[in-house]
């Protein structure tokens, strides 16, 4: 890994624009933010472009506006479809792409009017397969934006091995928004069905590339406030439907390439999350309450011949293993335990900081 200080990629000249990049759009009834992602897409200083607006069985407005666009701009083309979800609509992005670079963005965000130049720039400059930049989170009126100017240059797996720390100060993300890479680089690499459907798929993508570059420079604005949004739905029947049954695959698609080591870091945030997630069901109102306890708790137990190994990691917290041990005596005890930390312990530590 190498790390560049004041990063900054150097313009692409008109005439040296000549790969094109396929940037594929997923659709559903967002017509009041449409126009403002594709606008910002058709301005970007990269101009060789393919614009697929994959309208995923729209009901409102989306459909038709999407077709007004491919009218006026050439490079605009438009696939209407029966609703599948969102693995659906960019797996027809995929099989309609034509460029020989390929990125995504979603129908409700925005992109600044340099991503594309930036990133392909980068690319170039540093013979990479695959470029990352950071993104604004975008609250209403408000912005959080921690954009350092840094750039990194990442070597085979490094990339894959700097994801999956979940370091901020690198936020290479499982979205498919803020990356841009060789449409050879996936080859039969598609998102599978699920609400989730990009775990899997970042997952392998980020395996594939020789080498790779970061931009921590926001170029992706991404809405975070919207409802319909799996990041905002909080813990619901698909969290154990889909969500965790993804997590547990991508442990073993770590360990089918040979990452033990990269396992074992996957099974630690895993099984940090699970019991953060008991926590949140134990004291929510949910329904089936009764049900998702016992799934997690099932889930936590299963995994106890592993945690020895699992938190010797580097990066293990040992409080972490100190709070599994606790659950495994007693989750009723590990409740209490939680309580008088949340209630008391935290705000103690704030108010000292």
């Amino acid at each position: 890994m190498k790390i560049m200080e004041n990063y900054n990629p150097p313009p692409i000249p008109a005439k040296e624009q000549k790969e094109t990049i396929s940037v594929i759009v997923t659709v559903y009834n967002i017509g009041g933010y449409l126009e403002r992602a594709v606008d910002s897409i058709l301005q970007q200083t990269y101009k060789n472009l393919e614009v697929l607006l994959i309208d995923d069985g729209s009901t409102d407005a989306s459909g038709a506006l999407c077709d007004r666009y491919a009218q006026k701009d050439s490079r605009v083309k438009v696939v209407h479809q029966k609703n599948g979800g969102a693995y659906a609509a960019r797996n027809t992005g995929l099989s309609c792409a034509t460029g020989e670079y390929l990125t995504f963005v979603d129908g409700d965000d925005w992109i600044d009017a340099c991503m594309y130049e930036m990133l392909m720039s980068a690319m170039r400059q540093q013979d990479a397969d695959l470029a990352v930049c950071r993104y604004r989170k975008i609250f209403g009126e408000r912005q959080e934006d921690d954009s350092t100017k840094k750039a990194a240059v990442f070597e085979g797996q490094e990339i894959l091995e700097k994801y999956l720390e979940e370091d901020d100060n690198w936020l290479i993300q499982t979205a498919p928004w803020n990356k841009l890479y060789r449409r050879s680089l996936i080859g039969n690499i598609t998102f599978p069905a699920s609400i989730y459907e990009d775990m899997l798929y970042t997952i392998r993508l980020l395996n594939q590339p020789a080498r790779s570059v970061y931009l921590d420079t926001a170029y992706y604005n991404y809405v975070c406030d919207r409802g319909s949004s799996t990041t905002n739905l909080g813990i619901h029947e698909k969290t154990f439907q889909d969500l965790i049954p993804n997590l547990y695959l991508r442990s073993e698609f770590l360990r089918e390439i040979g990452r033990e080591d990269l396992a074992l870091l996957h099974d630690y945030f895993l099984y940090k999350r699970l019991l953060l997630f008991y926590t949140k069901v134990r004291r929510g109102k949910d329904p089936r309450k009764r049900e998702y306890l016992a799934f997690l708790t099932q889930k936590l137990r299963e995994g106890k011949e592993k945690y020895a190994r699992v938190y010797s990691i580097p990066l293990a917290n040992p409080n972490e293993y100190r709070k599994m041990k606790i659950f495994l005596a007693s989750p009723f005890l590990y409740d209490i335990v939680m309580w008088i930390n949340d209630r008391f312990v935290i705000p103690v530590k704030t108010k000292v900081r």
